[in-house]
């Protein structure tokens, strides 16, 4: 067939996760939780053999590309089901501090107020330390779309290097402008 090289390993099911494909739907159960994703599958055809496996199959060249995203989707439902994904956040400056109180994150980044993130719901977020924000959820799409919600807030300015960041990010620092 025409898969791309991504599509042509088959996506191994742990123990513990089912997946059920349905017309354009993959829903995938786990121990984490359930979530279900819908494709528009024009050429592609998503199965599960007898070894439990999840086989993504191009039947056209021009949806060979396809597969190959459909695939990645899919292994990222099954691991988000089973094992779940994280994103680190370190804040960078004096006086930034991070809060988690309810359903609400607590920012103070220098503003002549507080700023206030409602956490959505799927999402749990912790902070260790005052400088720390760890983002955790089994929708690897929602939990780095939150991620960058939050850096939005105070982006690393090029500089001083204060902001928030993903932690192990190195912000290449400018040379100040010299007379």
């Amino acid at each position: 067939m025409f898969n791309s090289r991504i599509s042509k390993a088959p996506i191994k099911l742990p123990s513990g996760v089912s997946v059920l494909i349905e017309n354009s739907s993959v829903a995938v159960k786990g121990p984490k939780g359930a979530l279900t994703k819908v494709f528009q599958l024009v050429d592609v055809n998503v199965s599960l053999n007898a070894d439990n496996e999840v086989i993504v199959k191009a039947l056209s060249k021009g949806a060979k590309a396809l597969s190959g995203t459909v695939s990645a989707i899919i292994n990222n439902l099954v691991k988000g089901v089973s094992v779940g994904f994280e994103k680190r956040l370190e804040l960078v400056g004096v006086g930034y501090r991070a809060a988690v109180q309810g359903s609400i994150l607590n920012l103070t980044l220098g503003f002549s107020h507080p700023v206030a993130f409602e956490v959505p719901v799927g999402i749990n977020i912790e902070t260790p330390s005052q400088t720390e924000v760890i983002i955790k959820g089994m929708d690897k799409e929602l939990v780095g779309q939150i991620a960058a919600k939050i850096i939005k807030f105070r982006p690393p300015e090029p500089y001083k290097g204060k902001g928030i960041k993903f932690a192990g990010q190195v912000i290449k620092l400018k040379e100040t402008k010299k007379k």
